[in-house]
């Protein structure tokens, strides 16, 4: 688990899940995170790599599992375009 303070007095715990996701020649950076030393529910973050905008999910999750498994889910139903606001050509 690696850690990075915080404000100088906070650490947090990242997933081992979190890290660069790509797609369709799109990449994104899933970030999943709570306070470490906690039992805190999970936060998911996705970072367009391309122009460094954030997408937060406002709900937070039980396990990590649980966020990437939201994170992927919406890659699946959406495909990159709401992390990233490239469409995605259609297809037929």
């Amino acid at each position: 688990m690696s850690q990075q303070p915080i404000d100088g007095d906070r650490d947090f715990e990242h997933s081992p899940l979190s890290g660069t996701f790509s797609r369709d020649g799109e990449q994104v950076d899933v970030e999943i995170y709570r306070y470490a030393g906690t039992q805190d529910p999970w936060q998911l973050v996705v970072v367009d790599l391309s122009s460094g905008r954030p997408t937060a999910w406002a709900q937070t999750f039980a396990t990590d599992q649980e966020a990437y498994a939201a994170f992927t889910a919406m890659v699946e139903a959406d495909g990159m375009a709401p992390f990233t606001g490239v469409m995605s050509p259609v297809r037929h």
